[in-house]
C-alpha cells in the first residue's frame, strides 16, 4: 500500500474501473474488512473536499460516507448499488433544504479546489462583487483567454455584470459544481467546492447538464420556489462555470463565454 494511505483502513483485496475521473483518479475497491469502496486520488489536499462533503451531508444531502482521508487519497463507500431506483423528486428536495442553510457572509472559512485550481473563498459581504471578482475574473487571471475577449469579460465585471446580479440573495450553503457528474444515482452528492454563495449559482449550473431531469427541478421549485429573473441571470451565472472549464479542457469552451456576452450586448 502507498505512504498516503490513511490510517487505519484496511488494505485493498482487489479493484475494478469505476466511470468519471475528469481531475481525479477513482477505482472501485473491495477491501480487506468486505467494504465496498471508492478511492479517490486527488490532486489537491483530500481532507477539503471530505470537509465539504460532511457539510453538505450535515445540510440533508446524501454523500457517500468516508471510509479514510489521506494527504491526497479519499476513500469512500460505493453507494451505487445502494438504495434502488434513482428519487429525482427527492434530491431535487434535499438541494433545496440545503440551500435553505445559510451564513452571514459570501465565501468560506478557508479556500478550496474547483477541480485543480484553487478556488478564492474570502469572505465579502457583497454577493456581486463576490462572485464578478472572487469567481469570474479569479480564474480569468489564469486562463488561456484572447486578450479582445479577456477585455469584454474584464468590461462587463466593471459594471453591468454586477448590476444584473440580485444584489442581496441569502448566502446559501451551494455544492459549489452541481453538474450531473457530480449526482451519482440520482441520489447523492460528489465532488463539492463548497462555499456560502447565492443558491442560484447551483441552479445555473444544473442547468448547464441536460440530462438532469425536469423532477428534479419540479421538486425542488415546490420546496423553494425560484425567484423571478433567475433566466435572465443564468447565463451570467453560467461564466465562473465556463472559465473553469477553459483552465481544465482548453479553449473549446471559449465560443460559449463569447455567446454569452453577446447574448447581453456587452
Amino acid at each position: 500500500m502507498d505512504s498516503d494511505w490513511p490510517a487505519g483502513v484496511p488494505v485493498v483485496v482487489s479493484t475494478s474501473t469505476v466511470q468519471g475521473g475528469y481531475i481525479c483518479s477513482t477505482q472501485r475497491a473491495i477491501l480487506a474488512d468486505g467494504r465496498d469502496v471508492v478511492i479517490k486520488r486527488c490532486p489537491y489536499p483530500a481532507d477539503q473536499e471530505a470537509e465539504g462533503l460532511m457539510s453538505l451531508r450535515a445540510a440533508g444531502v446524501r454523500t457517500p460516507g468516508i471510509v479514510g482521508v489521506g494527504a491526497k487519497v479519499l476513500v469512500l463507500e460505493f453507494v451505487e448499488s445502494i438504495g434502488g431506483q434513482p428519487d429525482w423528486a427527492d434530491f431535487g428536495r434535499a438541494v433545496a433544504r440545503m440551500h435553505r442553510h445559510t451564513g452571514e457572509q459570501f465565501g468560506w472559512h478557508q479556500d478550496n479546489y474547483a477541480g485543480r485550481f484553487p478556488q478564492d473563498n474570502r469572505w465579502c459581504t457583497d454577493w456581486p462583487t463576490f462572485y464578478a471578482q472572487r469567481r469570474v475574473l479569479g480564474h480569468l487571471a489564469h486562463a488561456d483567454v484572447p486578450a479582445p475577449l479577456r477585455r469584454r469579460v474584464e468590461r462587463a465585471c466593471a459594471g453591468p455584470l454586477p448590476a444584473l446580479l440580485r444584489a442581496h440573495p441569502p448566502a446559501s450553503l451551494t455544492h459549489g459544481d452541481l453538474w450531473a457528474g457530480n449526482v451519482i444515482a440520482g441520489r447523492w452528492l460528489v465532488d463539492p467546492a463548497v462555499s456560502y454563495a447565492d443558491r442560484e449559482l447551483d441552479l445555473a449550473y444544473m442547468r448547464l447538464s441536460p440530462d438532469l431531469p425536469p423532477e428534479l427541478f419540479d421538486a425542488y421549485e415546490a420546496e423553494w420556489p425560484i425567484d423571478p429573473g433567475f433566466e435572465e441571470r443564468r447565463p451570467a451565472l453560467q461564466l465562473h462555470k465556463l472559465l473553469v472549464n477553459v483552465r481544465h479542457f482548453g479553449p473549446r469552451f471559449l465560443p460559449r463565454i463569447e455567446a454569452t456576452l453577446d447574448g447581453y450586448g456587452w
